[in-house]
Formats: structure tokens, C-alpha cells, sequence
């Protein structure tokens, strides 16, 4: 995880005061604020919103005081965590980052978790054509680490 760097979260409304929202369906790296460094993945995530389409803009920097867990690449160690984070089983992590588990992705991990397929066929499925990248504030302390600097509606 890098010191310092520019991170965007796509919703549709401007974000200058993150909150960790408990609500809807489990997601990969469990409930939090979710971020990328991918300026146009946020803007896909914008652009699914109902209503307008708003990036806000933030500096994270690193905090060596928060618990933080870090996959830089998918592994089975990361799909066992999506899949627990998935299924509603809780962390103790501040900040998780990592790749994303698109639908597409994830409808390999349901089929995965069904039996359908094994893990072998899932790995040769959920080759990336693309790279992602999600990191999710977890705590109240974590959030301390970004500071809101703009926004913009596309």
C-alpha cells in the first residue's frame, strides 16, 4: 500500500464526509467506504447510480497505527477472503485493498461456492481484462486517513 496517493469513490452525490454505512448486501471486503485509484473505475461506479453521477476526490495517506490488509493481486487467499467477506463473516482489518470482484467475477465465485465449478476453472475464468482496484475504510479511525479535496458530476 502506497504512503500517499489520490483516491475517487463514485456515487451520486458529492462524499466530503465519508461514513461507514452498515447496510444492503455483504460486499467483497465487507461494509465500509469503499475508494479506488482508478479514476475511471470510479466513474463506472458513478455512472450505476441512480440520479447524478459525482466523483469525490480524496488524499489518502497512511496511517501505521490502523491494521490494514493488503492484496495485491488476486490469490487464494484473497478469493477465500471475498468469499467469507460475501457470506457476512466479519474482519478486525481497518483498511482491506485489493483486486475487485466484478459481477462477472462474482458470478464465478457463486458458481465456485455451488460446486458448479471447481477452483482451477474458477482461475482460468476470472483472468482480469482489465485492472482493478478497491480499498475500503472499515473503521470510524480509519476514515481519518483520507481527507476530502473535491468533486466533480459527469
Amino acid at each position: 500500500m502506497n504512503e500517499t496517493m489520490t483516491l475517487y469513490h463514485g456515487s451520486n452525490v458529492k462524499v466530503d464526509n465519508p461514513k461507514i454505512l452498515v447496510m444492503g448486501f455483504y460486499k467483497d471486503f465487507g461494509y465500509g467506504f469503499y475508494c479506488t485509484n482508478l479514476e475511471k473505475q470510479a466513474r463506472k461506479w458513478a455512472i450505476t447510480k441512480k440520479g447524478d453521477s459525482v466523483v469525490s476526490v480524496y488524499h489518502y495517506h497512511h496511517d501505521p497505527t490502523l491494521k490494514i490488509c493488503s492484496f495485491p493481486e488476486m490469490t487464494e487467499e484473497w478469493l477465500d477472503f471475498v468469499i467469507n467477506c460475501r457470506q457476512g463473516t466479519p474482519h478486525d482489518f481497518d483498511i482491506v485493498e485489493g483486486p475487485m470482484a466484478d459481477d462477472q467475477i462474482w458470478d464465478y465465485i457463486e458458481d465456485l461456492m455451488d460446486g458448479i465449478i471447481t477452483r482451477e476453472a474458477f482461475w482460468v475464468l476470472a483472468k482480469f481484462k482489465y485492472p482493478t482496484h478497491q480499498i475500503v475504510f472499515c473503521t470510524p479511525k480509519s476514515l481519518s486517513s483520507i481527507q476530502f479535496e473535491r468533486s466533480y458530476e459527469l
